[in-house]
């Protein structure tokens, strides 16, 4: 067998594992991202069915993170947070050529920040939740509200405007009805979250709901593509 023969095989030989452990590496992290939403909205529907005073009608779910058995909660914005941090890094590697590329994974890593930022620094008591809490909003906003109050929805945009990114990617990979359905998805959110009008706080938990699904659903179709070549 001559060198050049041997140099070849033996390449083969080295690039297989490599390939294999960057393939199963994504498609763990992307997994972390599937299950995040699951786990999220049925922590938080649980808590909304057994606190005390907690009524999803006219209470954001920011607010079960506190009073007695707040850190659930907290630790439910922390993990899922955590959990998504995973997945925009498995879209990372998933992605490695056409539109969205960059920012699929950038925007799920904000949402995955927001989400920690959101359990770190909670919500000010309101609406009479917790017990002995005013019945209106605060007149006076500490500093870790301040900072909940423009986490989640700085957050919640990024989640929304990936639903746009994918969806052109989705179509530029020839899915057009899931590429619709994405940015249907993307408006939904939109509207579900405008802290306007009645029904405010169930429309938000709707769309948050909604926006985990879409996720758990984009991550099952990065799960089904062929593995991406590696770089040379």
């Amino acid at each position: 067998m001559d060198t050049t023969s041997t140099h070849r095989i033996g390449a083969r030989a080295g690039t297989a594992p490599e390939a294999s452990t960057v393939d199963a590496r994504a498609r763990a992290l992307v997994g972390a991202g599937i299950v995040a939403g699951p786990l999220f909205v049925v922590v938080a529907v649980v808590q909304t069915a057994t606190r005390e005073g907690f009524d999803l009608a006219r209470h954001p779910i920011s607010l079960l993170a506190l009073g007695h058995g707040g850190w659930v909660q907290i630790a439910n914005f922390i993990v899922a947070g955590a959990l998504m941090l995973a997945f925009a890094v498995g879209t990372r590697l998933s992605l490695r050529t056409g539109p969205g590329r960059r920012w699929a994974p950038i925007l799920f890593g904000v949402y995955g920040v927001g989400l920690v930022v959101g359990g770190a620094f909670t919500a000010q008591p309101a609406l009479g939740f917790p017990s002995g809490a005013p019945e209106g909003y605060p007149a006076h906003l500490e500093f870790h509200s301040i900072v909940h109050g423009f986490a989640a929805p700085l957050s919640f945009l990024a989640v929304v405007a990936a639903m746009f990114v994918v969806g052109r990617r989705l179509a530029w990979e020839g899915h057009r009805a899931a590429a619709a359905w994405s940015s249907a998805a993307g408006v939904a959110c939109a509207l579900l979250v405008v802290p306007v009008g009645p029904g405010s706080s169930v429309r938000l938990f709707v769309g948050v709901a909604v926006a985990f699904a879409w996720i758990s659903a984009y991550g099952v179709h990065l799960l089904r593509r062929p593995a991406p070549a590696l770089r040379a």
